[in-house]
């Protein structure tokens, strides 16, 4: 089975996934979201020029530690760094390539105008927002103008230290479902936390019950009989 193209970015209640210099500053963190988990489902890393300069600024030619990078540009010249690979072809054409490769899943990691172009063509498979509590006003929009597309929702997830509201959609025509939302670290332990509560509030309102009965037991026991009067 070919891998799946998941567009999974960050973007603000107003649609935008990045500022209008692309600062990505204003995206809230939150200690629940397992980024180790996350990043363990891709090997691969799709994104154009502008969020690969973002990346690359921070160093090494822009590699991330287990992906491989694959960038497309048609200002920067073709180069193969240890981990990144820069492509002026066409993105569609390569993608296509990546997929019927073997392997896990690939991340679209931005921008808007890579995930347009790859939409238009059919490649992308998933979409997967977190949803931002932050109002940006202006930036970089989440998808450039085109053509409509109609999501099928899969499963959501509120996160509430943060208010980050995680939304995994399945693209029609693509080889979906969208993947589980797996890396939430809080999501397991307070359903059973959960669980435990409630056994125990069901064990402490049995035990209550139980008592009641007992103690009803025992004052009826201890009731003086009424002797009988004998009739002459």
């Amino acid at each position: 089975m070919s891998r799946l193209l998941r567009y999974q970015v960050a973007v603000s209640l107003d649609g935008f996934i990045a500022g209008p210099n692309g600062e990505y500053d204003w995206i809230v963190s939150d200690p629940d979201i397992d980024f180790t988990a996350m990043f363990k489902e891709f090997d691969t890393a799709v994104m154009g020029r502008k969020t690969y300069d973002l990346v690359a600024s921070q160093g090494g030619h822009g590699a991330m530690p287990g992906l491989e990078v694959v960038v497309f540009s048609r200002t920067l010249p073709a180069a193969e760094y240890p981990g990144v690979r820069i492509y002026n072809d066409d993105a569609p054409e390569v993608v296509r390539g990546l997929k019927a490769k073997p392997g896990r899943d690939i991340w679209l990691f931005g921008g808007g105008e890579l995930f347009r172009s790859l939409l238009d063509a059919g490649l992308v498979d998933t979409v997967e927002l977190a949803l931002m509590p932050v109002l940006l006003g202006t930036g970089i929009p989440v998808l450039p103008p085109g053509a409509a597309k109609k999501l099928v929702l899969n499963e959501q997830t509120r996160l509430p230290t943060s208010g980050i509201v995680m939304l995994a959609y399945s693209v029609p025509g693509g080889r979906g479902p969208a993947s589980g939302i797996r890396y939430i670290k809080g999501a397991k332990s307070r359903g059973k936390k959960k669980r435990r509560a409630d056994t125990r509030s069901k064990s402490t309102a049995a035990k209550k019950q139980a008592a009641k009965k007992q103690a009803g037991k025992k004052r009826r026991g201890t009731q003086p009989r009424r002797r009988r009067r004998s009739s002459v």
